[in-house]
């Protein structure tokens, strides 16, 4: 081998070891200037981090009465290395926290896998508990303060909803939440969940060398404190949400009371509900179970997911879109002679005089006269076919609020069914007119809507052909305003000028003796304007509705009442509607003879009650 190939490879040999060594100071450099790993690893055996949760925000009512608050409370911890050698009595802490010793060493099993990191036993303990265990100084556990949700009137279960720990799908959904986290389940709490969340804190403690703390990391400099979550002011009325639930227990249905010049909810009252308590606390899983199994199911909100057939208080509607098509007048009578009849076809009415213009035939709720105007407004010769016809029906009855969302705050909101020429044409292939789908005249057939629409309607005949979007919210804590959208009047397409003669038809039907079906909401010197509905049920007695409005020239309340199997509208609906009137009008009740009537109203539910 040559002299020169000798010094090459030295060379060759020298670069390689300088490389290497290159290589690692950088790596080294890198670590120390950069990379956070080692550090962080080194961090965890000397430093513990404590979650400081943020408290929930608040609700109250419209008129500041608490709905929702927080009650301090404490979750336990535990971290396996630092149980040690000497173990503990678990009996004595298992009988002071109220826990099984199976859930014990479970949770001890758990955190085996993990030794350094904290696992938790049990939550829920209440403060004098806390203050129990912290008098026996158990190795390696510890508890962290927590606030847990608490009603102080316990209505309202279904409008504020409940909240839960989050699970791998909504951290999966949601990274900025963590395991141990809560978050809005549903209604209020879920809506404004962003809101009412707030952000936690943390506090950093130092270990010493045999692990056991010895206090505050560099004296709290790097702690960092809870921001509590926003108040919300909900336009809920505590009292007549309250008075509403007991009006409406051992029903099922729903009731919506709305104030028509601003579209706040006054009232919106889903039965049967469930006291929100049952759904805070260890027995919160066994409470959700059993509701689950109730075939009623109180977890369900009827008033904003329910599509029930209208019935006659879609009679309204049939009647202003009437009048905008021009194929009626307020003046224009049609006879009713029990009803409506051609050939085979038949809407029965009940007994009244005949025949009857607009105004009594709104205030009578007349089955005949609307099936007259519904075939005059599909059959309309300016339209080309019945189906063209149908369409523009549609349109109409959509720019009402029904068939589609409302847009609400109110998550899980229905968009009930309004129908099509297309759905008629694939189910009759093509062949069908005006009597074969006649009874949506009546607001039966393929018509669904919630309670929350039928309100709105309320709302818009009140406004004379406007309504505000119904929202649950009146305020945030913090800011100026809620959404612009709430704040925003929205027309049908139906002018304003012909609501007055409908208005003034809800009116006779409750203010003239004998003039209409809803005498019995009267309410001296409150010009109370109302329309009943009985609508058809598959499974069992008609189901009773109502929808009315007061003062009649300065609406302030806007209501619907849907009271599933209970017969007539008058019959058990009307009743409840006018009591809640009476109460947010009056702020009292002269008729408690009715309001005992309502409550002891047995009404018979096979569909849900059968074994």
């Amino acid at each position: 081998m040559s002299h020169n190939d000798s010094y090459i490879r030295r060379m060759i040999l020298q670069f390689i070891v300088l490389l290497i060594f290159g290589v690692m100071a950088c790596r080294v450099g890198y670590i120390q200037l950069f990379d956070n790993q080692y550090k962080s690893l080194a961090a965890r055996n000397v430093l513990r981090y404590e979650v400081q949760y943020a408290p929930r925000g608040e609700v109250v009512d419209r008129n500041g009465e608490f709905l929702v608050q927080s009650m301090e409370c404490y979750d336990l911890m535990v971290v396996h290395r630092d149980i040690g050698k000497q173990g503990f009595d678990t009996m004595r802490l298992c009988n002071i926290i109220g826990i099984s010793k199976e859930r014990l060493m479970r949770a001890l099993r758990d955190a085996r896998t993990a030794p350094r990191k904290a696992w938790l036993v049990t939550n829920y303990i209440p403060k004098d508990v806390k203050l129990r265990f912290e008098e026996c100084n158990f190795p390696g556990f510890y508890t962290v303060f927590r606030t847990a949700r608490q009603y102080p009137r316990k209505i309202g279960g279904n409008l504020l909803g409940y909240v839960g720990e989050v699970n791998a799908d909504i951290i999966k959904r949601n990274p900025e939440y963590k395991s141990g986290d809560y978050i809005g389940m549903s209604g209020v709490e879920a809506a404004y969940e962003k809101e009412l969340r707030g952000k936690d804190g943390v506090k950093i403690l130092e270990r010493d060398t045999h692990g056991a703390i010895k206090g505050s990391y560099m004296d709290g400099a790097f702690d960092s404190l809870p921001v509590p979550g926003k108040r919300l002011m909900c336009t809920i009325d505590a009292k007549l949400q309250a008075f509403a639930e007991e009006l409406m227990k051992d029903k099922v249905g729903a009731v919506v009371a709305i104030e028509p010049k601003t579209g706040e909810i006054l009232v919106m009252a889903s039965s049967p509900t469930y006291d929100p308590d049952e759904m805070v606390g260890r027995e919160r899983g066994n409470n959700y179970m059993k509701m689950l199994g109730n075939k009623r199911q109180p977890l369900f909100n009827r008033a904003v997911k329910s599509k029930y057939p209208p019935g006659s208080t879609f009679k309204l509607v049939q009647g202003l879109i009437g009048l905008q098509e021009g194929v009626l007048t307020p003046d224009k009578a049609y006879p009713c002679h029990g009803g409506y009849h051609v050939g085979r076809i038949s809407q029965k009415c009940h007994a009244h005089y005949s025949p009857l213009d607009l105004r009594n035939a709104v205030g009578h709720s007349c089955n005949a006269y609307f099936c007259y105007v519904f075939r005059d407004i599909i059959d309309n010769r300016k339209y080309k076919n019945v189906k063209e016809g149908l369409d523009v029906w549609s349109d109409y009855v959509r720019s009402f609020g029904y068939g589609r969302k409302l847009d609400s705050d109110f998550l899980g909101e229905g968009p009930g069914t309004v129908p099509t020429s297309e759905l008629y044409n694939k189910r009759y292939r093509g062949s069908w007119n005006s009597l074969t789908v006649l009874s949506l005249s009546i607001g039966q057939g393929e018509l669904g809507c919630t309670p929350m629409q039928m309100a709105n309607l309320a709302c818009i005949v009140a406004n004379r052909g406007y309504y505000y979007i119904p929202h649950i919210v009146k305020a945030i804590e913090g800011r100026d305003s809620i959404d612009q959208k709430f704040y925003e009047k929205h027309y049908t397409k139906v002018d304003p000028k012909h609501f007055e003669p409908i208005a003034e038809g809800m009116w006779r039907g409750v203010n003239i003796p004998g003039g209409g079906t809803s005498n019995r909401a009267f309410l001296a010197g409150y010009d109370v304007c109302g329309k009943t509905g009985t609508a058809q049920n598959p499974h069992g007695r008609d189901h009773s509705t109502f929808l009315s409005f007061a003062p009649k020239d300065d609406p302030k309340i806007a209501i619907s009442v849907y009271v599933e199997n209970g017969g007539f509208g008058a019959t058990i609906a009307l009743p409840i509607a006018s009591l809640i009137e009476e109460m947010y009008l009056t702020d009292t009740i002269t008729r408690p003879q009715l309001v005992d009537q309502v409550k002891n109203m047995k009404i018979y539910y096979p569909h849900y009650d059968r074994k």
